[in-house]
């Protein structure tokens, strides 16, 4: 991620300007291609996934230009020769891009994005495009998981400091996107408008001679309606302390380490006996989805999540490929052991039962659509044309709305945390004939 409006043009990689130069010498870069962003498979351990970043992708590719500090670079390095740096230094792409939505479920075999443009200037997308998309939809696809265990509850995000500083504001944006409530990412409040939420940390309790020292200076500070670190020493004496410093209005109290489980339910107990019914349980240290699913019998109002949360929770790669699909309206194709791929640009719909269940993902040649059914849609949507992107694009909000209707469709075992296939399977209808 960079500073809004900087060049992203040498977030690439090497290889990808050997072929553009080999492609300029030879006359080839102008043929018109199409490039595909596709998952040979899910993560092991998941059902679907969640396409985030396509937004980050259209910004991205808008600032991929080679300005005088980028040519230098390349020039001083060697790195391509003269006419190559030369066509690099009017680069703009024109071409046109489809693709999923934010918020859309992919599956193995999904077109989540399609590139059409001449090869040269496609092919040097590759790395930017992947570099995105992998990220923020391993993010978001683990974000999803988690909402889904916590039922109601709502998640904060609090991965910052388990992740570079960069990429926390992209994954304190996708765990957004997948449904938590809030991070306590600054950087994503300011540049997404994200809620941002924060308590203190055990150096703050530390810091002061006595616990009631802390939580007064706490409450002076932020009011009674603010969220108590009680875990610090005894956690009895915290809460018991917790309310006589802020009273019944006290607005949460926060349990970080031990059995959270176990804490929350005596802490549940003691703050009713003690008339604080409704100061609400947060909890937080090393959860994943399944602690999550875990404590849902709990008594528990809240919970915050940090590094399983922007690392994946275990797949911090969506597995997401940018493969050469058509040559010139030819279908091309790779067909390497392990590495089979479809030729042809392509298109998917999602079929539905009457009820609105999902059944399957429908793969086709782009120009061959099927029939669809009356409760069939269409996934992919404009995205980018002649370089600039499409008009009503969705924005972060509309994205999470179609992501919590997209998973309310999925088959109910389709959601469960169990190893298994995909929700639905991957239908790929293979080309009729010659032409675009």
């Amino acid at each position: 991620m960079t500073a809004p409006g900087a060049s992203t043009a040498l977030l690439t990689d090497h290889y990808e300007l050997t072929m553009l130069a080999s492609a300029l010498a030879d006359g080839s870069a102008q043929r018109e291609c199409v490039f595909e962003v596709f998952a040979r498979r899910l993560p092991d351990g998941r059902r679907y996934g969640v396409v985030a970043g396509t937004t980050r992708v259209l910004e991205a590719i808008a600032n991929f230009r080679f300005d005088e500090a980028e040519l230098e670079h390349l020039a001083a390095s060697a790195i391509v020769p003269e006419p190559t740096l030369e066509w690099l230094a009017n680069y703009r792409f024109t071409g046109d891009i489809d693709g999923y939505p934010e918020g859309e479920l992919y599956f193995p075999g999904s077109p989540v994005l399609t590139v059409r443009s001449t090869f040269a200037e496609g092919v040097v997308l590759e790395t930017l495009v992947l570099s995105i998309l992998n990220h923020d939809s391993a993010v978001a696809s683990a974000a999803a998981r988690m909402v889904t265990a916590a039922g109601s509850r709502p998640i904060i995000e609090m991965g910052g400091r388990r992740t570079h500083e960069q990429a926390a504001v992209a994954a304190a944006r996708a765990a957004y996107l997948g449904g938590f409530a809030a991070t306590s990412n600054l950087e994503a409040g300011r540049q997404y408008g994200i809620p941002t939420r924060g308590t203190v940390a055990h150096a703050f309790m530390l810091l002061h001679d006595s616990e009631e020292e802390a939580f007064r200076a706490q409450v002076q500070t932020q009011g009674t309606d603010t969220t108590l670190l009680v875990d610090t020493y005894d956690i009895t004496r915290g809460v018991e302390t917790a309310v006589r410093v802020a009273g019944p209005e006290l607005g949460a109290v926060r349990i970080d380490s031990g059995d959270v489980g176990v804490l929350a339910r005596q802490v549940r107990d003691q703050l009713d006996r003690l008339g604080n019914t409704d100061t609400r349980i947060v909890v937080s240290g090393d959860l994943d989805e399944h602690a999550i699913a875990a404590l849902r019998a709990e008594p528990v109002d809240a919970y915050g999540v940090g590094t399983s949360v922007v690392t994946g929770s275990g797949a911090p790669t969506a597995h997401m490929v940018y493969k050469l699909v058509e040559v010139e309206g030819e279908p091309v194709a790779k067909r390497s052991l392990n590495k089979e791929s479809h030729g042809g640009r392509k298109s998917a719909l999602r079929r539905h039962k009457d009820t609105g269940t999902a059944i399957e993902e429908v793969v086709h040649p782009a120009h061959e659509p099927p029939e669809p059914g009356a409760h069939d849609r269409t996934l992919p949507i404009p995205l980018m044309r002649g370089g600039e992107p499409a008009p009503d694009l969705p924005t972060l909000e509309d994205s999470r709305q179609h992501l919590r209707r997209a998973l309310v469709s999925l088959p109910w075992e389709g959601l469960t945390l169990s190893h298994g296939e995909p929700a639905i399977p991957t239908v790929v209808l293979p080309r009729k004939g010659g032409g675009r």
